[in-house]
């Protein structure tokens, strides 16, 4: 725990010494852009009204249609969103707080798995060995 607090206050800190040199190299820009930003979600107005509604989990069926290329950079969407839900979820309960739509980690976690299977099912189909292995190590390193 206090490396984490130690680890996360440099991590923090460099974000703001790369943000403030950033910002003195582009003094014409007029937003600042801090790294750590796309690890949290964009506030909502708690005022608003209407229930935000999030989409559903990929099909595996859907992910056969896709390249390998599009289910890779889908892989990695996929990954820095479970980050962001994670890194959110972490700092609500440390706060005790309540994580809304817990289900969004389960749909990202799904689509995840249904990537790694599709990709699994494409190196098993591959008919030359040497290939299908290589891209079994490849799934395996997702």
């Amino acid at each position: 725990m206090f490396l984490t607090r130690v680890l996360g206050r440099t991590l923090l800190a460099a974000a703001r010494s790369e943000t403030s040199a950033a910002s003195a190299a582009a003094s014409t820009s007029s937003t600042i852009y801090n790294p750590l930003e796309q690890f949290f979600e964009v506030d909502r107005n708690p005022d608003d009204d209407k229930p935000v509604v999030y989409g559903r989990s990929w099909k595996a069926c859907e992910l056969r249609l896709k390249s390998w290329d599009d289910l890779q950079k889908l892989w990695y969407v996929l990954l820095k969103e479970k980050n962001m839900l994670m890194t959110q979820r972490q700092m609500l309960h440390a706060q005790n707080l309540r994580f809304p739509n817990p289900e969004r980690i389960s749909k990202v976690k799904k689509s995840m798995c249904r990537i790694k299977h599709v990709l699994t099912e494409r190196a098993i189909e591959e008919p030359d060995p040497r290939r299908s292995a290589e891209m079994k190590r490849m799934v395996n390193a997702l």
